[in-house]
């Protein structure tokens, strides 16, 4: 048996299989997405590294949220506006696994900088005499690192794992980048402890986040009730409640697509699931924390004034 298989060197990207017109019009309309992403967050850096007003922790948060933003699209829209013009043209086995660690590295990154941030927020809005103290730049910078490092290792895992399978054919996956389920899919061994891991480390990285938000949006809708004022009420719950929905769609298409029961057509439905997470969830994102931040960080610095005078 062994004797018989042909290790496979390259894959080929099926993406989409809509015809030579159709993928014109998806490589114009995809190249303009992938302008748009990054001279987007590339702006939300540059305004951020110039104004220093924006020096500010929450500001630190959204501006590696942003080039994770960037890296990801790097990532994975290159390939795939090359798979528009030239369908057939493959990948190598080792570029299919550098954009498989890649994509998990700033998946996961994302996720812990997303919890980060809402426990930015907590800390602002319950505790915000103490928000200077608690998130000094040198715990900002902790958390920070900490979530590259645990999205990286985590990553690496990942990738160990499939390097010990063979890949004896076939070599298209059905994907428009090296997604980790349609990768193993073609591994012609049992893949069940790829599996076990993959289901593991989407409860540490998914379900477990999920629940720390929802810790800190209780605690947090709790400080807002207690809020006085009726019009900063309103203000703070919508700013929260917008926060709540995006922090929602995004690690509850993730889940659907690495934990819930699989369709008849999961690539397809992966298709679907990695554009809804990647531009709707993404660019409400930053268009609501660019737009309600100011109000985290005039408040924050308003509560480390006083506190600096009590002093």
């Amino acid at each position: 048996m062994e004797k018989n298989q042909t290790m496979v060197t390259e894959f080929i990207l099926l993406g989409f299989r809509l015809g030579p017109k159709i993928h014109i019009f998806l490589f114009g309309l995809f190249s303009l997405f992938y302008t748009c992403t990054l001279l987007g967050n590339g702006l939300i850096l540059g305004l951020i590294s110039l104004d220093c007003r924006l020096h500010t922790p929450m500001y630190f948060f959204l501006s590696h949220l942003a080039i994770v933003d960037i890296a990801y699209t790097c990532n994975t829209v290159p390939q795939m506006l090359v798979n528009l013009l030239n369908p057939d043209k493959p990948i190598s086995f080792a570029g299919c696994l550098t954009q498989t660690f890649l994509f998990l590295t700033f998946a996961h990154t994302e996720c812990l900088l997303l919890v980060v941030m809402a426990y930015d927020r907590y800390v602002a809005i319950c505790h915000p005499l103490q928000y200077s103290a608690v998130m000094s730049w040198g715990v900002c910078v902790t958390l920070v690192l900490t979530s590259w490092a645990c999205g990286s290792l985590l990553a690496l895992v990942h990738v160990v794992l499939i390097l010990r399978l063979p890949f004896c054919g076939p070599h298209e996956i059905n994907h428009f980048f090296c997604e980790i389920l349609s990768v193993l899919k073609l591994a012609c061994a049992d893949t069940g402890l790829n599996q076990v891991v993959i289901f593991a480390a989407s409860v540490f990285i998914l379900v477990g986040p999920v629940c720390l938000v929802l810790v800190s949006y209780s605690r947090i809708l709790f400080a807002i009730l207690r809020i006085q004022s009726g019009e900063g009420c309103r203000k703070a719950f919508s700013t929260c409640s917008s926060h709540l929905c995006v922090v929602g769609l995004f690690f509850g298409s993730a889940i659907v697509m690495y934990m819930a029961p699989k369709s008849r057509h999961p690539e397809e439905q992966q298709k679907i699931l990695f554009f809804l997470r990647n531009a709707e969830v993404k660019g409400t994102l930053r268009r609501t924390m660019c737009k309600e931040a100011p109000l985290w960080c005039s408040r924050a610095y308003k509560s480390w004034k006083i506190l600096q005078k009590c002093r």
